[in-house]
């Protein structure tokens, strides 16, 4: 099945199924995409388990947690390492280089196919970028962003573009630049647009 357009881009088009083992809750599963039907889900592609920036990153995820629950989004982390080396991760403290106490599912790529499907495979290096891709309750994927593997994420940015998505969803207005929870939006219509730019400061 094909996913991506031509060029890359995967916005706007349905998620890729998938079918893989993961770690849950510290228990080794497999999961597949019927499981998070009716959710939104945000894909957390990372370089691997052991690395430098990925802590960082994840731990951020953890703390957030309760912030992506409240906008019933589950978190899906995905690498291309196995899930024997998500578990050796896990148990290595947080100021150690490790990933101790996070709950969220991390998803093992080893087949590189979600990867691959994403467009976030780095052939050289044998690793995923940082890809961040947002989907809805139908499996729509509604955002996607990709930075180079030195460059790590910001969290509360993820919160403001998910607010946005899910706000337009409901209320079917347009979200200007830099738009939060109480900013005025536009509407879909030529009458609102000049409402708006007219009461822009």
């Amino acid at each position: 099945m094909e996913y991506a357009t031509e060029n890359g881009l995967i916005v706007g088009k349905q998620s890729p199924e998938f079918l893989a083992e993961a770690v849950v809750n510290g228990q080794v599963v497999k999961i597949n995409s019927l499981d998070f039907y009716g959710s939104y889900i945000l894909f957390f592609f990372y370089e691997s388990d052991f690395s430098f920036v990925c802590p960082t990153e994840m731990h951020a995820l953890q703390q957030a947690l309760p912030e992506f629950d409240k906008r019933n989004v589950k978190i899906i982390g995905v690498s291309v390492d196995s899930v024997q080396t998500h578990l050796a991760w896990l148990i290595v403290p947080r100021d150690k280089g490790g990933i101790q106490g996070i709950t969220f599912t991390l998803l093992s790529d080893v087949t590189r196919k979600l990867s691959r499907a994403y467009g976030v495979y780095d052939d050289v290096n044998g690793v995923s970028l940082r890809g961040t891709f947002f989907a809805d309750k139908l499996g729509i994927v509604q955002y996607g962003a990709v930075n180079s593997l030195s460059v790590g994420r910001n969290i509360e940015e993820l919160l403001r573009v998910i607010d946005a998505i899910q706000f337009t969803e409901k209320y079917g207005e347009l979200c200007p630049i830099d738009w939060k929870v109480g900013d005025p939006a536009i509407g879909a219509d030529d009458k609102s647009r000049e409402a708006f730019y007219k009461n822009e400061k």
